[in-house]
């Protein structure tokens, strides 16, 4: 299933495990696969704690340091910095399905990753 999201913030962790969840649950699959996909070059998707929100600053923060905005960079367009994170993150997560149910640990949760925006997203969450 396709979902768009607006994001507001040039760098953010938007939380869509309820979208995925409630995708598993119109499904009516019972076990199974669930994959989180984001075609895009300068945004991912991980799965961290999802109780305390400095965890995402935390992140943010560190990936900032990793890959940060101005830097020795050739591509033009000047979001290198964004490409990188992308890659490092990733574009996928998969999550299993048992009872009919995403089998997320007690603290976790699905996040979508924006490092270039903000920007309308895309992401699809597939099940199997």
């Amino acid at each position: 299933m396709a979902h768009t999201l607006r994001t507001k913030a040039r760098e953010e962790l938007i939380d869509i495990s309820r979208t995925a969840e409630e995708d598993v649950r119109s499904s009516g699959i019972k076990e199974g696969l669930c994959v989180v996909y984001v075609p895009h070059t300068t945004a991912a998707v991980t799965i961290n704690e999802d109780a305390d929100p400095s965890v995402r600053k935390d992140i943010l923060r560190q990936l900032k340091n990793l890959a940060p905005r101005k830097g020795e960079y050739s591509h033009l367009e000047g979001n290198s910095d964004a490409h990188i994170k992308s890659s490092l993150i990733g574009a996928s997560q998969v999550i299993p399905i048992h009872d009919g149910r995403l089998m997320l640990g007690t603290w976790q949760g699905i996040f979508f990753c924006e490092f270039d925006g903000p920007r309308d997203r895309l992401f699809y969450v597939l099940l199997k």
